[in-house]
């Protein structure tokens, strides 16, 4: 089993590209609060961003950012300048198209915005384990980050019949692409469970899970089928992972519940067994505590306003 894979299918992963700016000096954008992640491309020159805490990064040609929680942020080459709001910016129909905006002076810059969305965002989400900022700098590997980022431009440059949904997968790649990154420079316990799956005995530990979450794990269990001790195995998956193996054996079942609630029309009884509770009180005990609805209420609300969802994650609007 593919973990991350399984992951970023089940929380419905997509997004968009919603700026191509070419930049004279000075100019200064303001970012709003979004409800999704939002990324930056510098393809060329250099800027700042801004985060309303006061933090500051550098960036040069060739970074990439990732606002994980869609905080509020300004980019810039002149902090003198006026702010213009990205959200009043004119643009092109579905926006194609280049934005030209701030001065007329060199030195130029051409940066690329977008975001990652999750129409089925858990409580494990892959975004909730990424630092709030995240900067990746120019890498021997980063062509391919480059070369989707640039199809991207290009199939924006035009609308085509089904420009979102092909603008939503490659973003999906892309994303793909920045965890893997990501995961390359974590050390030992960072990046939770995402980092944990290189763990040689860790990472073999969550995938049992994962595959098997009807199974009565145990420390004993899984510390044995991994080649360590009770201890050292409980200790070792807490620091890694960032909680406990029964705890994360819990998260884990609730997920997959709500999976099938969603997607399925198995009975609540069978989907209670199919995820390790051996009747339907206790599993519904469990659920109403980590999702706040009971199955049946749960099944009900998250059919009923699933299609209004999806189709929300196919629209490729900035101002959503």
């Amino acid at each position: 089993m593919d973990m991350l894979a399984e992951v970023l299918d089940r929380v419905r992963l997509g997004g968009t590209l919603l700026f191509h700016f070419e930049l004279g000096h000075p100019w200064r954008l303001a970012l709003p609060q979004r409800p999704y992640a939002l990324f930056h491309y510098l393809s060329r020159g250099s800027a700042t961003l801004a985060l309303e805490q006061g933090r500051e990064l550098r960036m040069t040609g060739g970074d990439f950012v990732v606002i994980s929680r869609g905080e509020p942020h300004e980019v810039y080459s002149d902090r003198r300048t006026r702010p213009s709001s990205v959200l009043d910016l004119v643009r092109s129909p579905a926006h194609l198209g280049v934005v030209r905006h701030g001065g007329d002076v060199e030195p130029y810059a051409t940066m690329i915005c977008g975001k990652f969305t999750m129409t089925r965002p858990s409580r494990c989400s892959v975004l909730e384990l990424l630092p709030p900022v995240l900067l990746l700098k120019p890498a021997e590997d980063g062509e391919w980050r480059e070369a989707i980022l640039r199809r991207m431009v290009s199939e924006s440059a035009r609308e085509r019949p089904g420009q979102g949904i092909a603008l939503s997968r490659l973003t999906e790649v892309l994303f793909v692409e920045v965890l893997r990154s990501w995961t390359k420079s974590l050390g030992p316990g960072e990046g939770g469970w995402l980092g944990a799956m290189a763990d040689p005995h860790i990472g073999p530990a969550l995938k049992l899970i994962h595959e098997r979450p009807d199974r009565p794990w145990t420390l004993d269990d899984l510390g044995q089928r991994v080649g360590l001790g009770r201890s050292a195995f409980s200790a070792r998956f807490t620091k890694l992972v960032g909680q406990s193996m029964y705890r994360y054996l819990i998260v884990r079942r609730m997920e997959e519940a709500a999976f099938l609630l969603e997607t399925s029309d198995e009975g609540i009884a069978q989907i209670a067994s199919s995820v390790g509770y051996e009747t339907v009180a206790a599993f519904s005990k469990v659920f109403l505590r980590h999702h706040g609805l009971s199955p049946g209420r749960y099944r009900t609300s998250h059919r009923s306003d699933g299609g209004q969802r999806q189709s929300n994650a196919l629209e490729v609007v900035a101002t959503d």
